[in-house]
């Protein structure tokens, strides 16, 4: 029998459960320029952890999401990943992966036991067709997608308001971080760095949390 249940570890926008609530109904989240079709099964997660992943996240490429920069995982980067696990089903983090890559969902990944036995499986050549396996949370798989380049690969790329409010909101609903923390983590990330200042992205994290 195959892997029934995994963690997907969220370290972009899908942090923020509200998000992540249409790439499972399906819609068009707020600021959004996208229609998402959902997953086949809608269900909410079975459980939700606040956890970290080692390495660093880096902002790049353009969104056709949100313009501007993407969040992505680079392992090789220094220090840790704050991201938000949720425990889905593997048809339902199938179909996720899937809206991530621009494909239609409904189809059953087959290589989720490869990623865990290999820690890495490149689906394809585009930025979320690198699934990664993070660990292990209470007898199930930590996965996540990415980029098969590394930070260095790439030239960062500001990430658009709307994308970081939905980072914050995350950041905040996951781990229950101050705005001072929020804007700490999101200050030193390639990308947001040198293109957003600190006042800047207070005044946007203060927006969003609520008061």
């Amino acid at each position: 029998m195959g892997i029934e249940l995994v963690w997907y570890a969220a370290y972009g926008s899908n942090m923020y459960a509200a998000r992540l609530r249409y790439y499972l109904a399906g819609g068009r989240p707020p600021g959004g320029r996208r229609v998402l079709p959902g997953c086949r099964d809608a269900a909410e997660p079975l459980d939700t952890a606040a956890v970290t992943l080692p390495g660093g996240i880096y902002f790049g490429l353009e969104s056709g999401q949100w313009t501007g920069g993407l969040a992505m995982y680079d392992p090789e980067l220094p220090g840790t990943v704050a991201a938000r696990a949720y425990l889905l089903t593997a048809g339902q983090f199938s179909d996720l992966a899937a809206q991530e890559m621009y494909q239609d969902p409904g189809v059953d990944l087959e290589v989720l036991d490869d990623v865990v036995r290999h820690g890495r499986v490149r689906l394809g050549p585009g930025r979320y067709e690198t699934l990664v396996c993070a660990g292990e949370r209470a007898g199930h798989p930590v996965l996540t997608f990415t980029a098969p380049w590394t930070a260095r690969d790439v030239e960062p790329n500001a990430p658009a308001a709307a994308y970081l409010s939905m980072l914050a909101g995350g950041l905040h609903e996951a781990h229950g971080w101050t705005p001072g923390e929020i804007v700490t983590y999101l200050a030193a990330r390639p990308g947001v760095h040198g293109a957003w200042s600190r006042a800047d992205l207070h005044s946007l994290v203060t927006e969003v949390l609520p008061s």
